[in-house]
Parts: structure tokens; C-alpha cells; sequence
């Protein structure tokens, strides 16, 4: 039995300055799938020499993870905790904020010097009440660092992100990333007519976005720049791809909290009263 599809909702654009911006997550239609909050898609979008680069410049959060996936160009990360990086093409960045902390998104100097394509996703993944105070912490991987499991011939790839994954022949490899939840994140690349099968436990709530291309997911076809919505009724997730295109899914499963969620800006907790608390840590310069 196929996990039934409960809706498919297309990403509004909402630019940031001048950089194209896709917001999937959320958007008039559809608040969160717990414990995903939100997800941007940047891009894609050429960048001229002597560019600005990305506009994300220091600020703060609290309360849950941010997880960017780098498509194209390069993301240089730096936080009050004294993390930095410069994470380039297919690499990924994971960033708990827990407690807060301060952290900025900018472009390399390389990249605002001689510029080029840029595609980036962020998502941000909700922390459950017992770990919202969990102290900060981050790792930034290249894409060569990520494990990558193949399918259907060599047809699909698998970038193994985080938590468990099953299907493509029951291939087992460890996830790059140690998560503190039972999260699963994988970016899926299928070339033209490629097939997967996964099977997904049934309390998992699925946040499933089409990057590129276009796919038939469980018998419905859903387009670039399209969430699709699950039941939790069935495990089995099929995904094909057209004959004449090729496709890249952004994949991610969870079991949800089903916990009270309270944001403001970039403060995410379970109550008014935390986020007034973190506001006030912010201010008195109290976010590591």
C-alpha cells in the first residue's frame, strides 16, 4: 500500500533584495509539517563579478536547527561560538541553535569577486521542548564528506544527510551528520526514467519538496518548486521521474512532537513567555 498524498503546494515567491527567493514552508496554505518549520530555496540565479553576495548578515536564533544545502556557489557560515566556514557546491551545513546563539551567511570573497550560479536551500528544523535549550552546536561538511548511495542502475543518487535510510536494494551506509532527534534528511538526484522505492515508517511525518525537474510521487505528479503533503497511512514511497527530465527532491522524515509551537522571527519555543526570554537574552548580548 502507497502512503496517500494529502496535498501539493506550490512555493510563493518572496525575494530578499536581490537575491530570488522560493519560500515553500510557510506559506498561506500550510503553517509546518512537525517538525519542519520552514524552508527557503535561494536561487537558482547567476551572480555578476564584484557581487554583494548573500545578504545574511549577523543574527539570532533560538530553539531549533538550521540545516542549508548548498546547490551551487558557496556559503560562508560564522557564529558567536566561534565556528567558520566556507562550504561549497553539494555540501551542507547543520547549525543547532538551541540556547542561541549569533550566527551570519554571506558569500565567500572569491565568490563575491568573481561571482557565478548560486542555489541554496535552508530548512529549519524544530527542537522538542527538552532540547530547546541544548547548547549550540555546528558542522559544515563538503560534498565530497557526505556518503552517496546509487539506484536503479546507477539512475539515482542518494546523498545520506542524516538518520536512517532505507530502500535502494537495503544499500547500508552511516548518514554524514549525528542528529539529536530521529530526524532523516536525504537530497535525492533521479535522472530521466529513473524509479526508487522507500519505505518510510508510518508516524514519520514526510517533508518531500521538489528542487528540480519533475517527479510522480505514489501515482501524483508534483512539479519544480512543489511540497507534497503525506498522510501517515502506509510506508511505501514510490518516486518517477519523466522520461526526458531529470529531477532532484529534497527528502526528509521525522516522528512529530506534537508540541506547542510559539515563533517570533527567529525565535522558535513553546510558549509566549520563552520567547520573551529570548528576545531579552538577545538584547543583553546574554546569546553565546
Amino acid at each position: 500500500m502507497l502512503r496517500t498524498i494529502k496535498n501539493i503546494y506550490t512555493a510563493v515567491r518572496d525575494d530578499i533584495a536581490d537575491l530570488v527567493t522560493y519560500r515553500a514552508l510557510p506559506t498561506s496554505q500550510i503553517d509546518m509539517i512537525d517538525p519542519f518549520l520552514f524552508l527557503n530555496h535561494h536561487g537558482p540565479q547567476d551572480y555578476p563579478r564584484a557581487n554583494r553576495g548573500l545578504p545574511f548578515g549577523p543574527h539570532p536564533h533560538r530553539g531549533f536547527e538550521t540545516v542549508t544545502f548548498v546547490l551551487d556557489g558557496d556559503i560562508a557560515h560564522r557564529d558567536s561560538a566561534g565556528h567558520e566556514s566556507i562550504i561549497g557546491a553539494q555540501g551542507v551545513q547543520w547549525m543547532t541553535a538551541g540556547s542561541g546563539l549569533v550566527h551570519s551567511e554571506t558569500s565567500s570573497d572569491a565568490f563575491k569577486a568573481s561571482g557565478g550560479p548560486m542555489e541554496v536551500l535552508q530548512l529549519w528544523l524544530n527542537l522538542p521542548a527538552r532540547l530547546k535549550m541544548t547548547p549550540p552546536r555546528y558542522t559544515g561538511l563538503q560534498g565530497d564528506r557526505i556518503p552517496v548511495l546509487s539506484a536503479d542502475d546507477g539512475r539515482v543518487r542518494i546523498q545520506l544527510i542524516a538518520g536512517e535510510f532505507k530502500g535502494a536494494g537495503r544499500q547500508e551506509a552511516r548518514a554524514a551528520f549525528d542528529t539529536l532527534t530521529d530526524v532523516s534528511v536525504q537530497t535525492i538526484t533521479l535522472q530521466a526514467g529513473a524509479r526508487l522505492h522507500l519505505d518510510i515508517p508510518v508516524v514519520h511525518n514526510i517533508f518531500f519538496y521538489v528542487v528540480r525537474g519533475a517527479v510522480e510521487v505514489n501515482g501524483v505528479q508534483a512539479r519544480q518548486r512543489s511540497l507534497v503533503e503525506f498522510e501517515n497511512d502506509a510506508e511505501a514511497v514510490d518516486i518517477n521521474t519523466e522520461t526526458n527530465a531529470d529531477a532532484l527532491v529534497l527528502l526528509c522524515h521525522a516522528t512529530p512532537y506534537g508540541e506547542p509551537v510559539v515563533s517570533h522571527g527567529p525565535f522558535v519555543m513553546n510558549t509566549r513567555e520563552e520567547i520573551q526570554a529570548a528576545i531579552d537574552d538577545y538584547h543583553a548580548g546574554r546569546l553565546q
